[in-house]
């Protein structure tokens, strides 16, 4: 099944866009208004840079609230509303606290960007953002697609809660046709619209997780200069020539990382086998969904010549062993424990795990990303 396009989390990654050259951090400033709340409450404003991310909150002091700062581009950002509701008694006669949870995703742009709402922060209107304006616009015209994926995915839970896997099956080409029809209308975005402020944003939902780069590369090419060279749009580039370095074809680029033992596993201790490299972490539930497929693979093949590296991207050690053991990984397993900043991760422009290459005896990458049964497969056809 394809990927689809899904809503950011508050706390999750998020891409930094362009709109216009800047020299050097523009300002901006937020003046907010929360006309009818008569209750206390905070506003949690989370932005995300270069894989860094910033947060910062402030009281809501008659209704209104602000915040400001600097950015170096056009960038996506949530803004959190928890409203303090009084205590509620349980049938247990506990007494607790109720938190109302009100989000809003916008595009913040330099110069004074007001938001102004009755009592949910994610029914404002936004003013004083061009890149928030084009970003409503094109969830307009995703607007049905996405709802109809959303329908989707409440099934789909319901069936893998159930168990139900043929039932996941039946479901999986619905997946592919309207994935195909967000691609299509985000392709027809960026056709028509290659210095919007959301560009960027945009074609990192197009090209997903593994850039196709005979299609991608001329997308962002097209883009304006003064796009290409944000902040943003060099980090794209540069995601970019990893992907031409990592391609099918490409000699693996050798690297080495600590163990579980803290002794330095090199890439170059494997050549002369069929090696899998792994992206995973503890905290990343497909990946640990995918274990037991490697695994499978793992014990079939593993005294015909095949072997496995994994990579993990955790950032605690204690989890990420745990989780090694709780998933039975028989195979070696190394960290800097750096999480996304992981050095080899970054060698291999890794966006998004889990994900795997195929390495031949010579070093040589003959596959990516083989799920499920492929991995078998594959090796079926290279292990004869």
């Amino acid at each position: 099944m394809k990927s689809v396009m899904m809503a950011v989390a508050f706390f999750a990654p998020m891409v930094l866009l362009a709109q216009e050259k800047w020299k050097g951090e523009q300002s901006f400033k937020i003046e907010g208004t929360v006309t009818t709340l008569q209750k206390p409450a905070k506003v949690y404003l989370n932005i995300r840079r270069c894989g860094d991310n910033k947060l910062d909150s402030t009281d809501v002091k008659d209704g209104k609230f602000t915040f400001s700062g600097v950015l170096a581009e056009p960038t996506i950002a949530n803004l959190l509303l928890k409203v303090q509701e009084p205590p509620v008694q349980t049938d247990s006669q506990e007494i607790t606290e109720t938190k109302k949870r009100d989000l809003l995703t916008l595009f913040l742009d330099k110069g004074d960007i007001t938001i102004t709402t009755e009592d949910s922060i994610s029914k404002a209107i936004v003013k004083g953002s061009v890149a928030n304006n084009d970003y409503i616009r094109l969830n307009g015209q995703l607007k049905d697609v996405n709802s109809r994926l959303d329908e989707l995915e409440k099934q789909y839970r319901q069936l893998y809660m159930a168990e139900d896997e043929e039932g996941m099956r039946k479901l999986e080409p619905q997946f592919d046709e309207l994935a195909a029809q967000q691609k299509q209308i985000m392709g027809d975005y960026l056709r028509n619209n290659p210095n919007s402020p959301i560009a960027l944003y945009v074609l990192n939902k197009y090209a997903d997780y593994e850039i196709n780069l005979a299609e991608i590369e001329p997308i962002f090419n097209r883009l304006g200069k003064h796009i290409r060279s944000t902040p943003s749009g060099k980090d794209f580039a540069e995601g970019l020539e990893a992907a031409k370095k990592t391609a099918v074809g490409q000699p693996a680029i050798d690297f080495a990382q600590p163990d579980a033992e803290g002794k330095n596993i090199s890439l170059a201790a494997y050549k002369g086998k069929y090696l899998l490299i792994g992206f995973w972490a503890s905290w990343c539930g497909p990946c640990r969904a995918e274990n037991p497929n490697v695994l499978k693979a793992y014990s079939r093949f593993r005294d015909k010549g095949f072997d496995i590296l994994s990579v993990s991207l955790d950032e605690k050690r204690e989890k990420w062993l745990a989780a090694i053991q709780a998933d039975n990984l028989l195979w070696t397993q190394v960290s800097d424990l750096k999480g996304w900043k992981n050095e080899v991760a970054e060698k291999y422009g890794i966006r998004a795990i889990p994900q795997n290459l195929l390495i031949d005896p010579k070093g040589n990458i003959i596959a990516k990303n083989l799920r499920g049964d492929a991995l078998e497969k594959k090796l079926e056809e290279v292990l004869k």
